[in-house]
C-alpha cells in the first residue's frame, strides 16, 4: 500500500473512530454502518481523483458532490430526478429533514430514536467530517489541522451524552488522530527515500542502535515516545478531575442520567417524546405496578413530573432549584390547611427495563421514602434522580393527599395574584391571535363567571365531541401545532392537554401541563398494572386556596375528575362535563395506535409510549437486531483473530506472485526469491540473511528435502536472484511464480502432517507482521519525542533565561 493510500485509509478510520463517540445519543445503532459505508464511498472517490488527478479544489468538490448523491439516494429518492440526481424537491425535502432532526434533538431524550431527522444529522455529519478531514489531511496533506473538525465531531457528542462512558469514546477518537498523524508521518519519510530493513532484529527485541535511520532499534526515543503518549492521555483524563476549575473531567463518576447533577437546577429536558420507538411495540409492556389504598382508583394518576415553560416551540420543565428530600414535603402550593382530603399509602415497584430520571407518584405527595439518589423540586413537587439515579428495578413508598375538592369550592377560589399568576400566564408572542380568540368564544358562550366556569367550559369544548382522539394526525407541540390542531380537531392528549393550557393562559388562568400515566389496570390482589400504554398528559389549573388542580380535556383516555362532573354551581345554566372518559377499572376502547403513531410523531403519551425515557427495548426476550449484529461481531473477532496469521501469509504471498503491470525483472524476482524464503521459515527453515542466494538455495534443498522439479526449480530462483544482484543488465524470467509455487508443493509432500497444518495456520513468517508493527511503533515514538523536544526546547530555553 503507497503512502498516500494509506493515508486515505487512516483519514477514513480517523472520522468513523471519533464517530463512535454518536453511538450514546441515539439508537438503533444501524446508522453507523450506513455512515462506514458512505465514508469509504467518499474516500473512494478522492483517492481516484487524486490519482487522476485532479487539482485540489476539484478533488474535494467531487467528493462533495458523492456524498450530496449518497444522501439523495438515502434520504430524498422519490424527489430526486431518477431517484438520483437531486432538484429543487430533493433539496428542499433535504432541509426539511435537517430542521426536523434538530428539533428532534432538542426534544428526545439520550439515547433517542433514530428517526429521519436525527438519521440525517448522523449520517450527513460524518460525512461532513470525514470530508473536511480527508481534505485537509490527504488533500492538502496537513493532518495536523484535521484534528479540529475530529475535536467537533466528539464535543458535540460530549456535551450531548452528559458524561457515561465518554472517556473510552474519547481514547477511540483520540487514538483515531494519532493513527492519522502517523500514517502522515511515514508518508513524509517515504518521500525522503528507501528505507531498508533486514530481518529479526540483530540485537534480539531489547537491543537496538540509537540511530534511527539504520533501522534498527531506537530504544531511548521509543521510551521518550511512549511516555509523552502516555502523559498526554494522562492529563487529558485526570487533571479536570482534580482541578475544580476544570470541571469534572472525562473520568467523571458523578454525572447524572435525566435529572440535575450537584448544581443545584433541573435541566431543561422535554420528557414528552423521549424513546418513540417503545410506539411501535405491540404489547403493552408493563412499567410499573403498585398497590394502594386509595378508595377512589380513578383519581390515581402517577405524575412523573410538570411542564411549566412554554417558548412557543414546546413545553418543557423550567430550571429549578432543587434540595435534599425532607422527611415530610412542604404544604402544596396555594392549598389552604383546612381542606380536606384523604391521606393515601402507595407501594411502587418498578420494572427493570424502565429507566428514566423521574419518579412516577401520586399528586400531590406529602413523603418519599426511594433508595438511591433522588432530590426534590418543590415549586413542580417532582423526585429527580442525582448522580445517575434511575428508576430501573426500584421499590419505593410514597404518602400523599387525596384531594377532591368541590365545585362550589372552584367557584368561590379568587383569581390568583402575584407570582403565581405571572409566571404562570405567560404565553409567547407568536402564539397565534386565534387561540385566545377561540378561548374567549368558548368561555362567552358558556356564560363563564369565573375561572372555574371558565375551566369547566374549555375542557367541555374539547370533550363535547367536536375533536377527535386520533393517532395519526399531525404531531407537534408548538404554537403551530395548537393553531392546527384547533383547526382540524384532530390529535393526541398532549395536544388536548397543551391547547387547553395554552387557551387558560391566554384567560389569566395559571396552567401548566403534567406527564405520566393514568391509574393502570387492576391485577392480581388488588395490585395495578401500569403499561406503556397507560402514558399520559394532562393540564393542571391553578385555583386560589386549592392549589394546582387536575383538568381531563382528552376524550376517551383517563377520567374525568368528580368535580367537573357534578352539577355544575348555583348561578349558571350550564351543565357539567359529560364528555365520554375512561376508567381506571374498566378503560372504554381507545382508536389502536397506528403506523402513524411511530418515531415520527411527537405525541408520546398519546400513543401509548412512556412519557419518559423507558429502556429495554421491546421488554421480550427475542433476539433483536442489536443482540444479532453483537453476536455476530464477536463471532468474527473470534474468527479473525487465530485467522490473522493465516490470511496475512495469504495476502503477503498473493501480492509478492501477482507481479503486475510495471513490474522490473528486479523487483519480480526479490519478490519471488522472499516467499521462497518465508516458505522454508513456515517448514521450519530458518532465513539466514549473511548467506549468498546459491547457499540459502541448497541449504532450503537439503533440510527442506527436495528432488526432482522442486530442487531445480530452486536452483533456478538462486539463478534468477544472483543475475538480478550482479549482472548489468536483469532479463525478465518468465517461470518464477512457477517455480516458487514447484518448491512449496516440494516442502509441503516432504513435510508430516503436523508440520503442514503449522505451516497453513500458524506460519512462523507472520513473525514479520509484528516486526513491521514494532518498527512503526518505534519510528512513531521516535517522531512524538523529537515533537516533544522542539516544543519543549524554546521553553525550557526561555525558563533559563528567566532564570
Amino acid at each position: 500500500m503507497s503512502g498516500r493510500a494509506r493515508l486515505t485509509v487512516c483519514a477514513a478510520a480517523a472520522s468513523l473512530m471519533a464517530a463512535c463517540s454518536l453511538l450514546p445519543l441515539a439508537t438503533p445503532n444501524g446508522w453507523m454502518a450506513q455512515a462506514l459505508l458512505f465514508v469509504a464511498l467518499q474516500s473512494g472517490v478522492g483517492a481516484l481523483a487524486r490519482r487522476v488527478p485532479l487539482a485540489r479544489p476539484l478533488t474535494v468538490l467531487a467528493q462533495a458532490l458523492v456524498s450530496l448523491l449518497v444522501l439523495t439516494v438515502m434520504f430524498a429518492p422519490h424527489q430526486a430526478m431518477g431517484g438520483v440526481i437531486p432538484g429543487p424537491s430533493a433539496f428542499v425535502q433535504l432541509s426539511d429533514l435537517v430542521r426536523d432532526g434538530l428539533t428532534d434533538v432538542s426534544q428526545f431524550a439520550i439515547p433517542a430514536p433514530v428517526t429521519p431527522g436525527i438519521r440525517m444529522l448522523l449520517v450527513g455529519g460524518v460525512l461532513l467530517v470525514a470530508l473536511a478531514v480527508d481534505a485537509l489531511a490527504v488533500t492538502y496533506n496537513s493532518a495536523a489541522p484535521a484534528g479540529l473538525p475530529l475535536l467537533a465531531l466528539y464535543s458535540v457528542a460530549a456535551g450531548l451524552s452528559n458524561g457515561g462512558a465518554q472517556w473510552l469514546f474519547f481514547l477511540i477518537a483520540a487514538s483515531g488522530y494519532l493513527l492519522l498523524l502517523l500514517a502522515e508521518g511515514r508518508d513524509r519519510l517515504s518521500r525522503w527515500g528507501r528505507v531498508f530493513g533486514g530481518g529479526p532484529p540483530a540485537h534480539g527485541w531489547a537491543g537496538g542502535s540509537a540511530n534511527p535511520a539504520s533501522g534498527s532499534r531506537v530504544l531511548a526515543p521509543v521510551r521518550t515516545g511512549r511516555r509523552i503518549g502516555v502523559m498526554a492521555l494522562g492529563l487529558a483524563l485526570v487533571a479536570p478531575a482534580v482541578l475544580p476549575s476544570l470541571g469534572s473531567g472525562l473520568l467523571d463518576t458523578s454525572g447524572t442520567g435525566t435529572g440535575p447533577g450537584h448544581g443545584g437546577t433541573i435541566s431543561a429536558v422535554n420528557p414528552v417524546v423521549a424513546l418513540q420507538d417503545n410506539l411501535n411495540q405491540q404489547d403493552n409492556r408493563e412499567v410499573l405496578s403498585y398497590r394502594t389504598n386509595s378508595t377512589d382508583l380513578t383519581g390515581m394518576y402517577l405524575r412523573i413530573v410538570a411542564l411549566d415553560e412554554f417558548d412557543g416551540t414546546q413545553w418543557q420543565p423550567s430550571k429549578r432549584k432543587i434540595e435534599d428530600i425532607p422527611p415530610v414535603l412542604p404544604q402544596p402550593a396555594g392549598m389552604a390547611p383546612d381542606v380536606k382530603y384523604t391521606k393515601v399509602e402507595t407501594s411502587v415497584k418498578v420494572d427493570d427495563g424502565y429507566a428514566q430520571g423521574w419518579l412516577p407518584m401520586p399528586f400531590p405527595a406529602q413523603s418519599v421514602n426511594a433508595p438511591g439518589h433522588w432530590r426534590f423540586e418543590p415549586e413542580g413537587r417532582t423526585v429527580i434522580g442525582d448522580r445517575g439515579q434511575n428508576t430501573s428495578g426500584i421499590s419505593y413508598t410514597v404518602t400523599s393527599m387525596q384531594v377532591q375538592p368541590t365545585a362550589a369550592q372552584l367557584a368561590a377560589a379568587p383569581h390568583a395574584t402575584g407570582r403565581i399568576a405571572d409566571e404562570y400566564t405567560k404565553v409567547p408572542h407568536s402564539l397565534p391571535k386565534v387561540v385566545e380568540q377561540t378561548a374567549r368564544q368558548v368561555v362567552t358562550s358558556a356564560h363563564a363567571n369565573n375561572d372555574y366556569e371558565k375551566a369547566l367550559a374549555l375542557q367541555r369544548y374539547f370533550t363535547g365531541g367536536a375533536f377527535v382522539y386520533n393517532t395519526k394526525a399531525q404531531s407537534g407541540t408548538g404554537v403551530d401545532a395548537i393553531a392546527r390542531f384547533l383547526k382540524t380537531k384532530e390529535g393526541f392528549c398532549i395536544h388536548f392537554a397543551f391547547t387547553m393550557a395554552a387557551m387558560a393562559r391566554t384567560l389569566d388562568i395559571p396552567a401548566r401541563v403534567a406527564v405520566g400515566f393514568t391509574p393502570g389496570s387492576p391485577g392480581t390482589d388488588g395490585v395495578m398494572s401500569v403499561g406503556l400504554k397507560d402514558a399520559h398528559a394532562w393540564p393542571e389549573l391553578y385555583f386560589e386556596g386549592l392549589g394546582w388542580t387536575r383538568f381531563e380535556p382528552t376524550p376517551y383516555r383517563g377520567s374525568a375528575p368528580s368535580y367537573t362532573q357534578a352539577t355544575a354551581p348555583a348561578g349558571t345554566d350550564e351543565p357539567a362535563d359529560q364528555g365520554r372518559h375512561g376508567t381506571a377499572a374498566t378503560p372504554t376502547p381507545t382508536p389502536t395506535p397506528s403506523e402513524g403513531c411511530g418515531t415520527d410523531n411527537r405525541a408520546a403519551a398519546a400513543c401509548g409510549s412512556t412519557a419518559v425515557t423507558a429502556t429495554g427495548g421491546s421488554g421480550g426476550g427475542g433476539f433483536g437486531g442489536g443482540k444479532l449484529a453483537g453476536f455476530t461481531l464477536l463471532a468474527l473477532l473470534v474468527l479473525a483473530v487465530p485467522l490473522t496469521p493465516l490470511l496475512w501469509r495469504t495476502r503477503q504471498r498473493s501480492r509478492r506472485l501477482g507481479g503486475g503491470r510495471g513490474g522490473t525483472a528486479e523487483g519480480l524476482a526479490l519478490s519471488a526469491w522472499r516467499e521462497v524464503v518465508d516458505t522454508g521459515w513456515d517448514y521450519g527453515i530458518a532465513p539466514d540473511e549473511s548467506e549468498t542466494p546459491r547457499r540459502a538455495m541448497a541449504r532450503l534443498v537439503r533440510d527442506g528435502e527436495l528432488s526432482g522439479q522442486a530442487a531445480a526449480s530452486a536452483g533456478s530462483l538462486a539463478t534468477a536472484v544472483e543475475r538480478v544482484l550482479y549482472a548489468p543488465h536483469a532479463e525478465p524470467q518468465p517461470t518464477l511464480a512457477a517455480d516458487v509455487q514447484h518448491v512449496r508443493a516440494g516442502l509441503r509432500q516432504s513435510a508430516g502432517r503436523r508440520a503442514r497444518l503449522r505451516a497453513l495456520l500458524l506460519p512462523r513468517s507472520a513473525a514479520r507482521l509484528l516486526w513491521q508493527f514494532t518498527d512503526r511503533w518505534s519510528a512513531a515514538g521516535y517522531r512524538l519525542s523529537q515533537a516533544a523536544q522542539r516544543f519543549t526546547g524554546p521553553l525550557r530555553k526561555r525558563m533559563t533565561r528567566q532564570a
